[in-house]
């Protein structure tokens, strides 16, 4: 959305007002946006004693969030929900900035459901979410994706494909049983794999070393590691995919079109996964698995039965690209300037 916003206005600035994890810096790198850290805390899910730490810190957070705000004085406030999210709408909107919200998942969580009764206009993902906010405020915007995969979503293949590609994502978060399941069901149907079949496998930071090797003493041909920078070239080599189902993987998938197998993260806030998940299952775009119902061999045989089946693996690429919302990012950038 921020980059939208350069592209439309280069004259305009994006402060970016993030947490110091690592996570954070890496998303932010090469990107051209002022970033300020804020220490603030997770609510929900917490013990009673984290809670108490995060109340304790709530004044200090907003009035750190004051301070950030009267110093850049900007025209808008846009957050995205999570922990930093909360006191720095709060402090915009005492100071009387106009906010906005974007909610990711079908289910929002803590802060954007309470920020969604303060900020001027909410923009949603999924259908279902708006149930939540309050409908005159309400947008149904898609999850944006980086321009890049925009633009090469939007570009044919020149050259033929060879050999057929099943790409993993196991996500920063949750992805060990995800890693797992699929080298497990890979050993278990080795022998009837197609011929050149090749798999991308990101692993997540702890598994990558594990999963690299399983695949080395299968003689599977795998490219592995840890996170790739390079999502734009693996969905165009993908036949297939096996993910999780956070929202912005699947406006990914929606936009390139692949079919996939989903196995929701089950500790996700609200089991929103499952029911992001469930959206792309109801219009015919994935297949989706509860993780603690699926073994080795009952992920095999699906994903044996997608390669042998072109016709069903195109099908599922029509459905989910018909739910792609490739403007999504345009959207929000246009509300926010009427609402301006």
């Amino acid at each position: 959305m921020a980059e939208a916003l350069l592209q439309n206005y280069p004259e305009c600035t994006v402060v970016f007002i993030g947490t110091e994890r690592q996570i954070d810096s890496r998303a932010l790198q090469d990107r051209p946006f002022t970033t300020v850290p804020l220490k603030s805390r997770g609510l929900k899910g917490m013990g009673l004693s984290a809670k108490l730490m995060t109340v304790l810190q709530l004044p200090a957070s907003i009035i750190a969030a004051m301070g950030i705000v009267r110093r850049y004085k900007p025209d808008l406030v846009f957050g995205v929900g999570g922990y930093v999210t909360g006191p720095v709408i709060l402090a915009a909107r005492l100071l009387g900035i106009p906010c906005g919200i974007h909610e990711q998942n079908s289910v929002p969580g803590l802060a954007n459901r309470l920020l969604g009764k303060i900020v001027n206009r909410i923009f949603i993902s999924l259908p279902g979410s708006e149930t939540y906010f309050p409908a005159r405020k309400t947008v149904f915007s898609g999850n944006p994706v980086r321009k890049e995969l925009l633009a090469a979503a939007a570009t044919p293949r020149a050259e033929k494909k060879e050999h057929p590609t099943l790409l993993v994502l196991g996500g920063s978060q949750g992805a060990h049983r995800v890693n797992m399941l699929v080298v497990e069901a890979l050993a278990e149907q080795q022998s009837k794999l197609p011929p050149g079949f090749t798999v991308l496998h990101q692993t997540g930071p702890h598994d990558e070393e594990t999963v690299r090797n399983r695949y080395a003493k299968l003689g599977i041909t795998a490219q592995v590691a840890a996170f790739f920078d390079n999502m734009d070239h693996l969905y165009q080599q993908a036949d297939l995919v096996v993910s999780r189902a956070g929202a912005t993987t699947l406006a990914e998938l929606m936009i390139f079109q692949k079919p996939a197998i989903l196995i929701p993260f089950p500790y996700a806030a609200d089991d929103h996964q499952e029911k992001n998940g469930r959206y792309l299952v109801e219009h015919g775009g994935a297949r989706m698995f509860i993780e603690a119902e699926l073994n080795a061999w009952t992920l095999a045989a699906e994903i044996l039965k997608l390669f042998n089946n072109n016709e069903e693996r195109q099908e599922l690429a029509t459905n989910i690209g018909s739910l792609a919302r490739p403007h999504a990012a345009k959207t929000i950038v246009q509300h926010c300037l009427d609402m301006l």
